[in-house]
């Protein structure tokens, strides 16, 4: 249905692998190791978690009378800890979304248009648990070499395992996915790792730099923040991310004057530009190509 609307694409939110919000099944429960709870299992529970029961039109009116506050209800996937999934993601309804990302894109069914795509150097933790880091390094296909990649010293805090290992699963593993798979149809990709840390944010993003973080400085947007004072490197960063994105969009190309160059992909080389966190744009070698390879054996090993 959206062949020919567009002619560019980026995406700031890499997933792009079975089980990271790419299809749930309309209305049967259990059909899919992935999504055991169907899109239907999860708007009734979401109506109970706002205490509406039924499917009649007292029902219908209830839930169109929730306020947008209420909808959205802070991205939340479950009704609580533990509790019932209640968000859905996007719906394998067989007209709009008619298959996955992961199968779309392994039969090369894609758009072939020009890519941005990348993730954040601690874009997520959550997707990922274990109490131990035995426990953690199990959940990869080949544990002993997760553990020496990961944490070669023995040294690493469970909790920064937890978000380096959450990270490569759900974005950062995914959007290389998806980038060999548009470069594999002779589209042009430009992978980015946005890791720039604000002095501001120092103490609270030891990890890096969180899922959505990039979004203020891509559009060059921090002074809406209410209360915020950007520093000169805040603001250098802005411009620079602001101009790769506008580059992109005019032309297919985020390079430009006066801006460090950022390599196009491309498999053999896995060159891509990094944000580091003092803020220097970098391209170079995917310094987490390594973690990355564990990270894709173990979603290959996926059922």
């Amino acid at each position: 249905m959206d062949r020919g609307l567009f002619h560019k694409a980026i995406s700031q939110s890499g997933g792009s692998r079975d089980g990271v919000l790419t299809g749930r099944p309309l209305s049967e429960d259990g059909i899919d190791t992935h999504y055991p709870v169907s899109a239907e299992t999860a708007g009734i529970n979401f109506a109970r978690r706002h205490d509406i029961v039924g499917e009649d039109a007292a029902a219908l009116e209830k839930l169109r009378a929730l306020s947008a506050e209420e909808i959205v209800d802070n991205g939340q996937e479950t009704a609580g800890p533990g509790g019932p999934i209640t968000y859905s993601g996007p719906i394998l309804d067989g007209r709009l979304v008619v298959e996955t990302a992961q199968s779309a894109y392994e039969a090369g069914r894609q758009a072939n248009v020009p890519l941005i795509i990348g993730a954040n150097s601690a874009d997520f933790v959550g997707f990922i648990s274990a109490d131990t880091k035995d426990e953690l390094f199990s959940q990869f296909s080949h544990a002993e070499k997760a553990a020496e990649i990961y944490d070669p010293e023995g040294t690493t805090e469970l909790a920064t395992l937890l978000v380096m290992a959450g990270t490569d699963k759900v974005q950062a593993e995914p959007a290389r996915f998806a980038a060999r798979a548009f470069e594999d149809k002779g589209a042009p990709v430009y992978v980015y790792r946005f890791g720039y840390v604000p002095d501001a944010m120092s103490e609270r993003w030891q990890n890096g730099a969180p899922h959505g973080s990039e979004i203020a400085y891509v559009f060059d947007t921090l002074n809406a923040w209410p209360g915020s004072t950007p520093s000169p490197e805040d603001e250098d960063v802005a411009r620079a991310l602001n101009s790769y994105w506008a580059n992109f969009a005019k032309s297919g190309n985020p390079n430009g004057e006066g801006l460090p160059v950022w390599p196009q992909y491309q498999r053999e080389r896995e060159e891509i530009l990094v944000i580091e966190a003092d803020g220097e744009f970098i391209g170079r070698e995917d310094p987490w190509k390594a973690r990355l390879d564990v990270s894709e054996r173990a979603a290959d090993a996926q059922p």
